[in-house]
């Protein structure tokens, strides 16, 4: 079989992809992995489809100038506008989280009920709409936009009486309609699988979208050959484009382990530079 020891690509607007790289660290713990978030130009969500697009392909350019061999779109909203011209611009695998979460969910339904969750911008955008009914066509789909779980998580309020209210408020409406099976359409949301598994009952299936992107990520290597030999433990980078307060805690609390060694670039002058 061939092997491949380059580098994989992880880009997200943020942070919050770093559930996506806890994912892939247990699906391809031999894969050596660099990861791109935009962090000076978040959030993705309140900007048009066309800034999106721009952004993610000068990420993906810098991706690809350290020579990876793969890229994982771990960004919803830049999955949901990005990936054509990603496909168009790019001689590499290209797997967003969009497509793999709609996959899970058609897998593990049972009623085909699916609900949906995500930020505004995602839910909008009808992306896991149209990859839900491509994959399976008359799938009955609820989305819903929660807002608020992003601050709630990125403050740390991953088991609070404030955060239950709110799952109550907004996970009601995809309880009424009968969903048995719920994808977490935003990156933060892993986080919280508790409380919303608690709030809608353990009849519901949660799929994490992170965890089918690993999952699909790991299948495209396997079969282009990409693999890595595993000969030696991999050492992972996190390029970031500004340094947010409390960024270490709130990184290692979606990573579920300490960080790797960070470094900071900016875009000047139509290209990246160390900072």
């Amino acid at each position: 079989m061939n092997c491949d020891d380059r580098p994989l690509g992880v880009f997200d607007s943020g942070i919050g992809g770093l559930t996506v790289v806890r994912a892939l660290l247990t699906e391809l713990p031999e894969e050596r992995l660099l990861y791109f978030g935009d962090t000076a130009r978040l959030p993705y969500g309140t900007k048009s489809g066309e800034t999106v697009t721009r952004f993610t392909l000068e990420a993906a350019e810098f991706l690809r100038e350290h020579d990876v061999k793969a890229l994982v779109v771990a960004c919803n909203t830049a999955s949901a506008y990005a990936l054509p011209a990603l496909a168009e611009r790019l001689e590499m695998p290209v797997v967003g989280v969009i497509e793999s979460g709609a996959r899970a969910a058609v897998q593990a339904t049972t009623r085909r009920k699916v609900g949906v969750i995500g930020t505004s911008a995602t839910v909008a955008s009808r992306a896991y709409d149209r990859a839900l009914e491509r994959l399976a066509p008359g799938l009955a789909v609820t989305t819903r936009a929660c807002p608020l779980f992003v601050p709630l998580v990125e403050e740390g309020w991953i088991d609070h009486d404030v955060t239950r209210r709110v799952a109550r408020e907004y996970l009601a409406p995809l309880a009424e309609h009968g969903v048995d099976t719920l994808v977490l359409g935003c990156t933060h949301y892993p986080l919280l699988a508790g409380v919303i598994q608690e709030t809608m009952g353990a009849g519901v299936r949660l799929v994490d979208a992170g965890e089918g992107t690993a999952r699909a990520m790991r299948d495209e290597l396997t079969a282009r050959g990409l693999r890595a030999t595993g000969g030696r433990p991999p050492e992972h980078r996190i390029f970031l484009t500004d340094l947010l307060p409390a960024f270490r805690a709130t990184s290692e609390r979606f990573l579920g382990q300490p960080l790797p060694p960070v470094e900071l670039v900016s875009w000047k002058d139509e290209r990246w530079v160390r900072v």
